[in-house]
């Protein structure tokens, strides 16, 4: 070996793993707190649930024959020997917290929302990780159609309020436990009468919705004429499914009715939803949800029902990027502070906390840069405002306020410094 020192191979993200980094992180965290806020203005508290749960829990409540858990899920032993698995999704780890914590056995319903990584084995592409950030809300305890109609109304109005427009909501029912055992039957008949492999047999046997959810074109073309739930939907899903439209009408949701339309997850009934966007390719959904009256019951809990949604932030991003919205500013501060000697960075120091107790986001150059260096960081840092401070200006009781986008440069008294500052900065922020 030399006596050259040898270089250390830096590490790199996981595949399928996304870093958000700033200044673009300011989109994400727009998305998600927009998204979060529409929630929290529905009445939707927050929950913190485990990154990880016991395994069953998604077997049994996701359901065994859908892709998340037959192939999707990040699943380990810990040390005690116990089966655990990354949450792949938000439901079943709420409904398990409900039920543990008899969150039921208060007032009804019981309305929750979360937001945070969730983990499948996907083939990475654009927008769809192996660790997603979703935000969702769940609503337990109460089958009204006037509650699903607003669980759908709170997810519109997030994609709105963070400037979204070109999505597209659509709508179905896959009825209830009057109507679905005979569709089931009728379903079967008609899958068991193609050419399927044994795979796609097995998962007919289990759930045959499962089979209308696939995505490979000649399985798609082989049930293009398959019977359809929407089409045998018992009198009281019906009535339920043309109440939720009712309801998002009055309110002004735009949707179209897609009977075809099928979830990935197996607990979905009556009111299911999709929230998708054309500029995203073939992978378009940004979100969805619907209602699933037997998953607390099936849970260990009571027989209650609830409904919910979960809405892709990385997806978001990238939709607001195809439209060529930016829902917050990217700049990572808003005023730039420029000392030149210790003295002036004491000072700066003082008046930057008082800025940012004030709600201003405040940087300073730190290091031994000189004013050029120090006004090219001012530059990079997307501030409207640079406070530049010498030992002159000390001297003098002054501090130097400078306009970054139009270079204009005034004096103004020390003193009145984080004053004069917010009253620059009110009326844009």
């Amino acid at each position: 070996m030399t006596g050259d020192t040898q270089r250390i191979q830096p590490f790199a993200a996981p595949k399928g793993v996304p870093d958000y980094l700033p200044p673009d992180s300011a989109t994400f965290v727009a998305v998600r707190d927009g998204l979060t806020a529409a929630a929290r203005a529905a009445g939707y508290g927050h929950i913190e649930l485990p990154i990880f749960e016991d395994t069953a829990l998604f077997a049994r409540g996701v359901g065994e024959s859908t892709d998340v858990v037959s192939k999707e899920m990040y699943t380990f032993a810990d040390k005690g020997d116990r089966s655990v698995t990354l949450r792949p999704e938000g439901t079943a780890g709420v409904m398990r917290a409900v039920i543990e914590h008899s969150l039921d056995r208060g007032a009804l319903p019981v309305k929750v929302s979360y937001s945070g990584p969730f983990f499948r084995y996907e083939r990475p592409q654009a927008g769809r990780y192996r660790q997603l950030q979703q935000v969702g809300v769940e609503a337990i305890g109460v089958d009204d159609p006037a509650l699903d109609a607003e669980v759908i109304a709170v997810a519109d109005s997030g994609f709105r309020s963070v400037g979204l427009t070109g999505f597209r909501l659509e709508l179905t029912s896959l009825g209830d436990e009057t109507c679905r055992p005979q569709y089931r039957e009728l379903l079967q008949d008609f899958l068991f009468g193609l050419e399927l492999d044994e795979d796609t047999r097995r998962r007919a046997e289990i759930n045959p919705l499962r089979v209308l959810d696939d995505k490979r074109p000649h399985v798609r073309e082989m049930t293009a004429d398959a019977p359809l739930m929407m089409d045998h939907l018992s009198e009281s899903a019906r009535v339920h499914f043309d109440t939720v439209r009712a309801h998002l009408d009055a309110m002004g949701v735009p949707y179209v009715v897609n009977p075809r339309m099928v979830r990935g997850l197996d607990y979905y009934t009556k009111t299911t939803f999709e929230f998708v966007h054309d500029g995203l390719g073939a992978q378009s959904g940004i979100g969805g949800g619907g209602r699933y009256d037997g998953l607390m019951a099936q849970l260990g809990g009571q027989p209650l029902s609830g409904i919910g949604f979960g809405l892709g932030v990385d997806r978001t991003v990238l939709a607001l990027a195809a439209e060529g919205v930016a829902p917050a500013s990217t700049a990572r501060c808003e005023v730039y502070g420029v000392p030149m000697g210790p003295e002036a960075k004491l000072r700066l120091a003082v008046i930057a906390r008082e800025l940012r107790a004030a709600g201003v986001r405040v940087d300073l150059s730190y290091g031994d840069r000189g004013m050029k260096g120090a006004m090219k960081g001012a530059d990079r840092s997307g501030a409207r405002l640079a406070l530049v401070l010498g030992d002159r200006d000390l001297e003098a009781g002054e501090i130097g306020l400078k306009d970054l986008a139009t270079g204009e440069q005034s004096s103004i008294p020390l003193s009145e410094a984080t004053a004069r500052v917010c009253a620059t900065l009110s009326p844009v922020s």
